[in-house]
């Protein structure tokens, strides 16, 4: 197990955050008898924790959310690797928030209410599926939507403790998939936009690699390529997939926001290279006092 200080990081916040819909609050919550301090001295303790799970890159992990830490059900090498990465732990949002105009009150507000939120480094192919599917949706039909996709296109998978859980389909399983049967997982129209792009990247016409080595501007023109992928959805696609920062996607909350908080115009260039952060600082505000 590897704890985690919950300094700007929460597991809660980024669940409920929209940008990622395999992160899931489990049932029950468990009480942790141990925990460290940074110096890595036990202590003994006995704190309710709120259990996770999240399943991404072909694993299931187990998060354990408390008072002052995380913990991570997993080895100190696949928290190396994979995990300590897909939360963006090496991010100082404290310094970005930091950089916020004390005149900005709404701005301050946001963070503050916030500061939990971090934004992951998902998989391309799982996000470019996840935000087409989001579009005229909501989170928990979403959810349901991507269920439905694993289960039935997913290779299945079961974890040493007996945890079933589904891969994310690939682009080949999409494709081969009927219209029908994609209509079947609540897609509606939305199934021939995940036909289409997963056709064009199983046949080679776009390639994802290729993509993740892009920068922003240029990402962002070949996934508008991708069918069912507009402005909105490719900027999404951007910040939560390939971590350009500079990503500002503007869904109907944030042009709300926009509107009442900043009808002169947002001060981007004041945040340059952390545009997408502070988006989802006021995306989160919004959506969990709305």
């Amino acid at each position: 197990m590897i704890w985690v200080e919950k300094e700007n990081f929460s597991i809660k916040q980024i669940c409920d955050s929209g940008q990622c819909f395999r992160l899931r609050k489990l049932e029950s919550s468990l009480p942790a008898s141990y925990r460290h301090d940074s110096l890595g001295k036990g202590r003994s303790a006995v704190t309710e924790t709120e259990r996770y799970g999240i399943t991404a890159f072909g694993r299931f992990l187990e998060i354990e959310e408390g008072a002052d830490d995380i913990i991570f059900h997993c080895t100190a090498e696949e928290f190396e690797q994979i995990w300590k990465g897909y939360f963006d732990l090496e991010e100082d949002y404290g310094k970005i928030i930091g950089l916020i105009d004390e005149k900005d009150d709404y701005l301050l507000k946001a963070a503050a209410f916030g500061s939990g939120v971090r934004i992951l480094r998902q998989d391309l192919w799982e996000v470019i599926v996840s935000f087409i599917i989001s579009q005229q949706n909501n989170i928990k039909r979403i959810r349901k939507c991507i269920d439905y996709l694993c289960e039935k296109y997913g290779e299945k998978k079961q974890t040493k403790s007996g945890i079933i859980y589904y891969d994310f389909p690939t682009p080949g399983a999409l494709a081969d998939a009927s219209l029908e049967d994609l209509y079947a997982c609540n897609l509606g129209y939305r199934s021939r936009y995940i036909h289409k792009t997963a056709a064009s990247i199983a046949e080679g016409q776009i390639d994802l690699n290729a993509i993740g080595r892009m920068g922003y501007e240029e990402a962002k023109t070949e996934l508008l390529k991708l069918h069912g992928v507009g402005v909105k959805v490719a900027e999404c696609i951007c910040l939560f997939a390939l971590h350009k920062t500079e990503a500002f996607p503007v869904d109907t909350h944030i042009h709300k926001v926009l509107g009442e908080q900043y009808p002169g115009g947002f001060e981007a260039e004041r945040y340059k290279g952390y545009e997408g952060i502070l988006q989802q600082y006021i995306f989160y505000y919004d959506l969990m006092n709305g």
